[in-house]
């Protein structure tokens, strides 16, 4: 079976009466969220509308299926909070899929991508610190396994990419995390991704032109940009990356759903997510 699409103009479809005669004997007819019909099509009938100048396009049928849930009970409350409406649950509920398919670049300190709650879905692709080629804070894979670890992570199944820009004291120029962020938009063409590519940026700094351009020109090739608001307790319509607008800004939240004392705000915050005393992964295997 098939779905066809008319072109929005069908004057010329009313009056085919080839057409007519298949739209007749079509199991449904569209005629509002687009016009068009589906039904059974013999060789010939595709092969007509296919080369058919009122037709839009063609696609086969298929099925679509309730998404599958699981539950993973005895979660941090981080877990808990953003999959119930009512704060206090420490069940996390989530879809099967659990974002299986989404490459997601952790642009931080590393990531220890040995740990052994990634799941071998960890890659350590490339640092732009001098001499220091894995997670020697801690603070890249903490936000790795918030992410995608098996334990503590939103997206369980996603692949995650640690690329180094902070150094093990935690701080990073400009320029070279410029430089992650150039290495990123190019790595992400050659990825597997077929459910998209995120990048994750929590750091921050005084407000640059140059690095909110390098944000936005991640989202112009597709890149969904996730970054911190920062934590500084004062508006990040001063910082970086927090105020470059195509990004998706976060700012944290307690367990009791108040904003974090340190967390950032202001007009370019465009959700809270739970911040303060979240569980996760940490260098040496730990947590």
């Amino acid at each position: 079976k098939y779905i066809v699409k008319f072109k929005d103009d069908i004057a010329r479809i009313a009056t085919d009466e080839t057409v007519s005669a298949l739209t007749s004997k079509a199991e449904f007819v569209y005629e509002h969220a687009f016009h068009g019909f589906a039904g059974s099509l013999t060789k010939e009938e595709l092969k007509m509308l296919r080369e058919h100048p009122g037709v839009d396009f063609i696609e086969k049928d298929a099925v679509m299926r309730i998404s599958g849930i699981t539950e993973q009970s005895g979660a941090p409350w981080g877990l808990g909070r953003i999959s119930h409406r009512q704060k206090g649950s420490t069940t996390y509920r989530y879809d099967d899929s659990a974002g299986e398919g989404t490459c997601v670049y952790i642009i931080d300190t590393g990531i220890e991508a040995s740990h052994p709650d990634f799941g071998g879905r960890a890659t350590f692709l490339k640092s732009f610190i001098s001499g220091q080629n894995s997670d020697g804070h801690g603070h890249g894979t903490h936000c790795a396994g918030t992410i995608g670890s098996k334990s503590y992570g939103v997206a369980q199944k996603a692949k995650l990419y640690g690329v180094k820009v902070l150094d093990n004291q935690g701080s990073g120029s400009y320029s070279g995390i410029i430089s992650g962020m150039d290495y990123v938009a190019q790595d992400s063409k050659t990825r597997g991704c077929p459910k998209g590519a995120i990048a994750s940026m929590s750091l921050g700094g005084g407000y640059s032109a140059s690095v909110n351009q390098g944000a936005a020109a991640w989202f112009n090739s597709g890149v969904f940009l996730a970054v911190a608001a920062g934590n500084d307790n004062r508006d990040a319509q001063n910082t970086s990356p927090a105020s470059e607008p195509s990004a998706c800004t976060v700012g944290a939240t307690d367990s009791n759903d108040n904003r974090s004392s340190f967390s950032n705000y202001g007009k370019v915050v465009d959700i809270f997510a739970p911040g303060t005393g979240v569980l996760s992964t940490w260098i040496g295997g730990s947590t």
